[in-house]
């Protein structure tokens, strides 16, 4: 094992060197390493016990304190490369859950590609849930819809209603797994779990005016690596109408510059797709990729600017596109684009059913949405009236 240790430290010392890390930095972490090996080596670690928060927290105790930033640095490297299942920077997964629940987790992590932040939550109330069934000796499968509500009705009793929703959500995903993946269900119980109706009006999604789309694309700035960056966002927000998870999963073989097209493999649907890219689009992609993009070994297109250069998080591609907005005086969410997009679908009088598919949503009623931002539309597709 320690051979094995020991190569995986050289590789990760290696690609901090083709990643641009200071020499001082890779002297420093070479050091650390050393240590970590050694005190690895006097406890005769498996593999899987070795990147533990138990195991971080024996050598901090042992060791200098400061050491420990190599020692997560190698964990992230490995959990990349694949090599391990969590990363040390992964503080929440310090509580144990029974298997099936961390493989839910990484089955979550790999197809909806989440933050570290999602899943910290999602594992937060798995924990809650997990206590609840292991205190009342209730087996995964013998749950019941009812069983669920005695859970949620204690579970979020303190909680508002928005954090609410959100967690009936964690784990109505949790459920769809169970029955779907693992065939441990006889009934799919995610669709069961509801919350209290809600009466007050649904606001309709938000959208540019053209006049408020002139002034976003003439304040983008085109000065630096970051602002390339940012252009070529906001270009495949607005043009195409993706999701900030969907700008964030583009890898460069997802692009096709001789046809103009651009595949989006991970989908909220679940469809992945191959969608036509304006002029526009392409050439604002192509600068990035020549004056702001790092050059190094990852595929994703977006990546932070300084090594060691990571793919870029939803997150991170919301907060861009925001920043765009709030310099030109706009108040709009990264969505605003998205749904501009589908106003522009509608107006150009392609059908409601093309709209679903190409926004890429799972039901018919997430488009419908878009028929009340436009009261001559809305009635001219629920009332066949022509005004």
């Amino acid at each position: 094992m320690v051979k094995v240790l020991d190569q995986a430290i050289e590789n990760y010392l290696q690609w901090m060197a083709e990643n641009g890390y200071a020499k001082s930095t890779r002297k420093e972490y070479a050091r650390a390493l050393r240590v970590f090996k050694l005190f690895i080596e006097k406890r005769k670690c498996l593999w899987d016990e070795i990147f533990t928060q138990e195991m971080l927290r024996q050598f901090k105790k042992s060791e200098r304190p400061h050491l420990i930033h190599a020692v997560t640095g190698l964990s992230r490297y490995l959990f990349e490369q694949g090599k391990i299942a969590r990363h040390l920077g992964m503080k929440y997964q310090s509580v144990n859950l029974p298997q099936i629940y961390e493989d839910y987790l990484i089955y979550h992590q790999k197809t909806h590609q989440s933050s570290d932040r999602k899943l910290k939550h999602i594992k937060l109330v798995l924990i809650a849930f997990h206590k609840f069934l292991e205190k009342r000796h209730i087996k995964l499968r013998t749950l019941t819809i009812e069983k669920i509500d005695v859970f949620l009705s204690e579970y979020l009793a303190d909680y508002k209603e928005n954090t609410r929703r959100l967690y009936r959500s964690h784990l109505r995903g949790f459920l769809r797994y169970l029955f779907h993946e693992r065939k441990l269900l006889a009934t799919d119980l995610a669709p069961l779990i509801v919350g209290a109706p809600q009466f007050s009006k649904a606001k309709p999604p938000n959208f540019l005016r053209p006049h408020e789309l002139e002034r976003l694309f003439a304040g983008l700035k085109l000065s630096s690596a970051g602002d390339l960056r940012a252009y070529a966002m906001v270009y495949l927000a607005y043009t195409l109408g993706l999701r900030p998870c969907e700008i964030s999963s583009i890898c460069l073989d997802d692009i096709f510059f001789k046809d103009a097209q651009l595949c989006i493999r991970i989908r909220k649907n679940d469809k992945p797709v191959r969608l036509p890219v304006p002029e526009e689009t392409i050439k604002a992609i192509a600068a990035y990729l020549i004056g702001g993009r790092p050059k190094t070994k990852h595929r994703e297109l977006f990546l932070t600017l300084h090594p060691p250069h990571r793919k870029l998080g939803q997150n991170t591609v919301t907060q861009h596109i925001k920043k765009c907005m709030h310099a030109v005086g706009m108040t709009y969410s990264a969505y605003s684009l998205r749904h501009t997009y589908a106003q522009n679908l509608l107006e150009a009088g392609v059908s409601i059913y093309e709209v679903k598919e190409m926004m890429g949503h799972d039901s018919i009623e997430s488009t419908r949405r878009y028929l009340h931002v436009h009261i001559k539309l809305m009635r001219e597709v629920l009332f066949d009236e022509t005004l």
